[in-house]
C-alpha cells in the first residue's frame, strides 16, 4: 500500500489500510482518539493533514463541548494559521517531529501571547498577556496546534469561580471531574485534543487522569519550566501533560521539559532521550509496594484494581519489594494547607483583598486562610514538609519504582455547592496521601488507567520514581500498557 495513495481516501478506509503499511497493531476507528504515535506517523507520510485534523477537532469541539465545558477560550483563527503553517512546513520536508501539526490544549494558566490568560478567576478575566509561557514557546517551535486553552478551578486550587464553567466528567455527568485540572482531562478523555497540558500542585495532574481514565506524568519539580505559568504555590507547582497512553506523555514531555534562562528554579540537568528505553520491559526492576498505605480507607474495587496491576509487574518481571511509607505521614499531610494557602494568598496579593467580591466562595476563603496563618506556622508547615521528605527518600532508597493508587477513589457525585464553595468542613488533608507527598518532594510519577469499579468509572494506578527519573516511569508505563487495555477504553457517549 502506497501512503499517499491514501491521501483522498475517508478516514475509516485511510485508518484501515495505514495501519497495517505503518505496522501498528490496531488504530482507532475515529480519528480524534487516535494516539499522537499513530497520528504523527499519518501526519508525517502526508497520509493525513494537520489542516484536516485542526478542522475535525475544532467540528468536535463545537459539537460537544457545549457539554462537557473543558475549553475556556477556542483559538479557532490562531489554530488554523498554525495547522496551515504545519502543512505547508510539512509539505516541503520541513518535519519538526512528532508534534508537528498534532492539535492541543493548554490549561489556562499559561501565558498565550494575544489571548487571554484567565487562570480560573474573574479578576484575570481581561488579562491578555504579551508574551507567551515557555511551555508554549516550545510547543510553537515542536510545530504544535494550540486549539485553546481550558477551564480550571479558581486560582488552580479546588473550587471554581461563579463565573467560569465546571467540566463535566465524561465518564458520568455531575461527577467529580479532578480538580484544578479538570479542563485538561475532560479534553483528553473525550478526543477533544491528542494532548494537554495540566498543572500539579497537590494532584491536579494526577487526580483529573484518574478519574477521567487517561495518563498524567507530573515530573521532577523544576524539569519543565514554570516561566509564564500563574501560580498556586510557587514551592510546590509542577507543570506536566495528560495524554491517552503513556508513551504520548513522553512525546509531550521530551519537547516541554528542560532548563530555561527565564526561570532561575528549572533544572541544570540535560534531557535525555525519554523513549530511548520504552521497550526495555521490566525485568529487573526493583517495584515497592506498601500495602497498608494502598489498601487503606479505598472502595474494594480499588483494592482489587490494585492488586491486579502489581501480580501484572510481577509477571513482567518485575520485583516486587515490601516498603513502608513515613508513619507520621497523616500529621505530615496536615502542612500543605498552610503552604499552599500561604503561598496562594502572596501570588494574589495584587488583587486579594482590595477585590475580594470577585473571587469565589471557595478560593476566597482560602486566601482568608492563607492570610491568618504567620511566619511560625509557614516555617513549621516546611519543616514537617522537609521531615516527609527525608522519610520518603528513606522508603525509596533500594527500589527503582513506587506503586500506589493515583487518587483514593473513583468519581464520585459533585454539585453546584462543592463545585462553587465553601470549602467543605468535612475537608480532609488524608484525601491527597497518594499525591502531597510527591508534590512535597518533587519525586516524579506517572498515573495511568488499571480498570473500572463496580459503576464502571475509571481507576488509575501510580508509579512514584527518582528524581530525573521520568525515563525510567515512561519504560514502565509503557510495559504495563503493552500488557492491558484498560487507556483503550473511551467514555460512553462521546463516540
Amino acid at each position: 500500500v502506497s501512503l499517499r495513495s491514501l491521501k483522498c481516501l475517508p478516514f475509516e478506509l485511510k485508518r484501515k489500510f495505514a495501519a497495517k503499511a505503518l505496522g501498528f497493531k490496531k488504530m482507532s476507528d475515529q480519528l480524534h482518539y487516535l494516539s499522537i504515535s499513530e497520528l504523527s506517523k499519518l501526519i508525517e507520510t502526508k497520509v493525513i493533514s494537520p489542516v484536516e485534523v485542526t478542522k475535525l477537532l475544532l467540528s468536535r469541539i463545537t459539537a460537544i463541548d457545549p457539554e462537557l465545558k473543558s475549553y475556556a477560550t477556542v483559538m479557532v483563527d490562531e489554530a488554523m494559521i498554525e495547522a496551515e503553517k504545519a502543512e505547508e512546513d510539512i509539505m516541503k520536508g520541513k518535519y519538526r517531529g512528532p508534534l508537528h501539526g498534532v492539535p492541543i490544549a493548554i490549561k489556562d494558566l499559561c501565558f498565550t501571547k494575544g489571548v487571554r490568560t484567565m487562570g480560573g478567576t474573574a479578576v484575570l478575566e481581561d488579562f491578555v498577556p504579551e508574551f507567551d509561557s515557555t511551555v508554549v514557546n516550545k510547543f510553537k517551535e515542536a510545530g504544535a496546534v494550540l486549539l485553546g486553552k481550558l477551564n480550571l478551578t479558581e486560582g488552580a486550587m479546588a473550587g471554581y469561580n461563579p463565573r467560569r464553567d465546571v467540566p463535566q466528567n465524561p465518564w458520568r455527568k455531575d461527577h467529580w471531574p479532578g480538580a484544578s485540572s479538570s479542563g485538561s482531562g475532560v479534553a483528553t478523555a473525550a478526543g477533544l485534543a491528542f494532548a494537554t497540558l495540566g498543572s500539579d500542585t497537590g494532584g491536579s495532574i494526577r487526580h483529573p487522569a484518574a478519574v477521567c481514565g487517561t495518563v498524567g506524568l507530573k515530573p521532577t519539580w523544576g524539569r519543565v519550566s514554570r516561566y509564564g505559568v500563574l501560580d498556586l504555590a510557587q514551592s510546590l507547582d509542577h507543570v506536566g501533560p495528560l495524554t491517552r497512553t503513556v508513551i504520548d506523555a513522553g512525546l509531550v514531555m521530551q519537547v516541554i521539559s528542560g532548563e530555561d534562562p527565564n526561570d532561575p528554579t528549572s533544572l541544570l540537568a540535560p534531557v535525555p532521550n525519554l523513549l530511548e528505553t520504552v521497550n526495555k520491559g521490566l525485568t529487573g526492576l526493583k517495584i515497592g509496594w506498601d500495602h497498608e498505605y494502598s489498601s487503606q480507607d479505598i472502595e474494594t474495587d480499588f483494592t482489587e484494581a490494585m492488586s491486579a496491576a502489581l501480580n501484572i509487574m510481577r509477571e513482567l518481571g518485575a520485583e516486587i519489594i515490601e516498603v513502608s511509607m513515613p508513619k507520621r505521614l497523616r500529621e505530615y499531610l496536615a502542612a500543605w494547607p498552610v503552604l499552599c494557602s500561604s503561598e496562594a494568598a502572596d501570588a494574589h496579593r495584587e488583587f486579594f483583598p482590595d477585590r475580594n467580591n470577585e473571587y469565589g466562595l471557595w478560593f476566597k476563603e482560602w486566601l482568608k486562610r492563607g492570610e491568618k496563618f504567620s511566619s511560625k506556622d509557614y516555617v513549621r508547615a516546611q519543616e514537617a514538609r522537609m521531615l516527609c521528605n527525608g522519610e520518603l527518600h528513606k522508603t525509596m532508597e533500594g527500589i527503582d519504582l513506587l506503586l500506589c493508587p493515583s487518587s483514593p477513589r473513583a468519581a464520585y457525585p459533585y454539585t453546584e455547592e462543592d463545585a462553587y464553595g465553601p470549602i467543605p468542613k468535612n475537608r480532609d488533608p488524608w484525601d491527597s496521601r497518594f499525591t502531597v507527598p510527591m508534590d512535597f518532594s518533587g519525586l516524579p510519577t506517572i498515573a495511568m488507567p488499571c480498570g473500572f469499579n463496580k459503576d464502571g468509572l475509571p481507576l488509575s494506578c501510580q508509579l512514584v520514581g527518582h528524581k530525573l527519573s521520568e525515563q525510567l516511569l515512561i519504560q514502565a508505563g509503557a510495559t504495563y500498557q503493552r500488557a492491558t487495555d484498560w487507556h483503550t477504553y473511551r467514555p460512553p457517549g462521546w463516540p
